[in-house]
C-alpha cells in the first residue's frame, strides 16, 4: 500500500515571513510520520511538501510561476536554492526520529514539454528498499519558456497516477475544504460543489490556491483526503480525514 503525503508550505513555514520555518509544526508532523511508520497503519511513504515562505516568495519576486516562465539562472538557481533549505529541514526532522527519509530534488529529473514529463524510477527503487522520499516543489525546464515552476500538489499528482498509491492526503493549514459558512466540506466529488466557496491563498502563492488542488485531486483514481496539521494522525491511521475528494 502506497501512500502519497503533502505538507502544504504554508503548514510548515511562516508563509509571510520569508524563509522561516514553523518548527513546531515540523516537528509535529515528523513524529506523526514516525509514529505510523513505527506500527501497522502505515507502510510505503512518499512525502512531498511545498514551498511556503521559502520558495513562494522568491517565485513571485521574479514573476515565475507554473505557467509563466523565466530563462534568468540567478533566479531559478534562487528558488531551487530556497527549496532545497527547506528540504534539508523536513529531511532532517524525519532523520532524527529514524525515518529513512532521503531527498528527492525534482529540478534534476522533471520537465515540462508537451506534458509533465518525470521519471519515477528512483522513488520507486528507493520505496522497494523501504525508504521514504521526500520531494518538493521546484522550478523545471519548460521548453519555450525557460523555466516554470513545478507544484507540490502536480507532484502528488504525478506520483499518485504513476505509483499506483492507495492514500493521498495533503496536510494545509485548514481542517477540510471550507463553504462559504466556514464549515468543513466532508466530500467533493464534482467541481462545483466547491467552487463558490474557493478563493485565492492569504499569503503569497504562485500554484493556484486551494482551487487548484480541488480540481487536480479529482482527477486521481485514489480517493484524497485534506486536512489540518491536528488530523494528520487521524489520516495515516485510516487513510481519511477533514475533506474527502473523490471524483470518481
Amino acid at each position: 500500500m502506497v501512500t502519497v503525503l503533502k505538507l502544504g508550505g504554508s503548514a510548515i513555514t511562516e508563509k509571510d515571513t520569508p524563509e522561516t520555518v514553523d518548527r513546531e509544526a515540523i516537528d509535529r508532523a515528523s513524529d506523526a510520520v514516525a509514529t505510523a511508520l513505527s506500527g501497522a497503519d502505515l507502510h510505503s511513504l512518499v512525502l512531498v511538501h511545498g514551498g511556503g515562505s521559502f520558495g513562494h516568495h522568491h517565485a513571485a519576486r521574479h514573476g515565475v510561476s507554473t505557467t509563466e516562465g523565466a530563462r534568468d539562472v540567478a533566479a531559478l538557481t534562487g528558488i531551487h536554492r530556497a527549496m532545497g533549505d527547506l528540504n534539508r529541514v523536513v529531511v532532517d526532522a524525519l532523520q532524527d526520529r529514524g525515518v529513512g527519509a532521503l531527498p528527492v530534488r525534482p529540478l534534476s529529473v522533471a520537465a515540462r514539454r508537451d506534458d509533465l514529463a518525470f521519471p519515477l524510477d528512483s522513488v520507486e527503487t528507493m520505496l522497494a528498499e523501504g525508504f521514504v522520499p521526500v520531494l518538493h516543489g521546484d522550478v523545471v525546464v519548460d521548453a519555450g519558456k525557460g523555466a516554470t515552476i513545478l507544484s507540490g500538489d502536480e507532484i502528488v499528482v504525478a506520483l499518485a497516477g504513476a505509483l499506483g498509491a492507495d492514500r493521498v492526503g495533503l496536510c494545509s493549514t485548514v481542517p477540510g475544504v471550507l463553504d462559504a459558512e466556514g464549515t468543513v466540506i466532508d466530500e467533493i466529488t464534482a467541481y462545483e460543489q466547491a467552487a463558490s466557496a474557493l478563493g485565492d491563498s492569504d499569503a503569497t502563492d504562485v500554484t493556484g490556491g486551494m482551487a487548484a488542488k480541488v480540481r487536480q485531486l479529482l482527477d486521481l483514481e485514489a480517493t484524497a483526503s485534506v486536512f489540518d496539521l491536528a488530523s494528520l494522525d487521524q489520516f495515516l491511521r485510516t487513510g481519511r480525514a477533514g475533506t474527502t475528494v473523490n471524483g470518481r
